[in-house]
């Protein structure tokens, strides 16, 4: 299996997924990064990690359109087999969505569909879920569809808020978990054992 990544930020997901597919965790090959950020965390893991990468973006293709075209061409050119949504953040476009049709994966940093949706990214879930009085907030793994977090949840993990907790210590907690999770979940596709829809 080959996975292409989109992403926009650090990339610590995404590397967590290289580094278990290195170990032989993950029966699969990272093949390709795409980011709409051409300084970002995940290009630059992208490039130590000696992986095709794209700075993808409204800069390099202002109509959306072609933009959807270039991500596509980009993902295929590697045999990219499932995409994974490595805190990326933009929508997908139709034919991006259309060719990898439930085979695009994203990591949500809560229980969706609580605290899902427009907005609902990064330190904002976590903020929600505390000023909500939430007991426990976790990880969701979802298939991509054309909405934000909206798309069938094929693995979830729950985490505990604790009395005290700030954005950046649940964040914290969440991260360890979304790593363990999307290793875990990303292995058991790879081996045939969880298919996709």
């Amino acid at each position: 299996m080959k996975i292409g990544f989109l992403a926009s930020g650090r990339g610590s997901n995404m590397q967590a997924v290289i580094d278990a597919c290195r170990q032989g965790k993950i029966n699969a090959v990272p093949v390709a990064v795409v980011s709409n950020n051409s300084g970002s965390g995940a290009m630059e893991r992208a490039e130590k990690e000696g992986l095709a990468r794209y700075h993808l973006s409204s800069v390099t293709h202002p109509d959306p359109a072609d933009l959807d075209r270039a991500i596509v061409e980009a993902l295929e050119r590697h045999g990219t087999d499932l995409v994974l949504l490595a805190g990326y953040m933009k929508k997908l476009g139709p034919a991006t969505l259309e060719r990898f049709k439930g085979r695009i994966l994203n990591i949500h940093p809560a229980l969706l569909p609580k605290f899902g949706g427009p907005g609902m990214y990064g330190r904002r879930v976590h903020e929600a879920v505390l000023a909500a009085g939430e007991k426990e907030s976790g990880v969701s793994i979802h298939i991509v569809d054309a909405d934000y977090d909206t798309g069938p949840v094929i693995a979830q993990e729950r985490v505990p808020v604790l009395p005290g907790d700030t954005p950046d210590s649940l964040a914290a907690r969440v991260l360890e978990q979304e790593h363990r999770l999307l290793t875990a979940t990303l292995g058991r596709i790879a081996s045939g054992e969880l298919p996709l829809p």
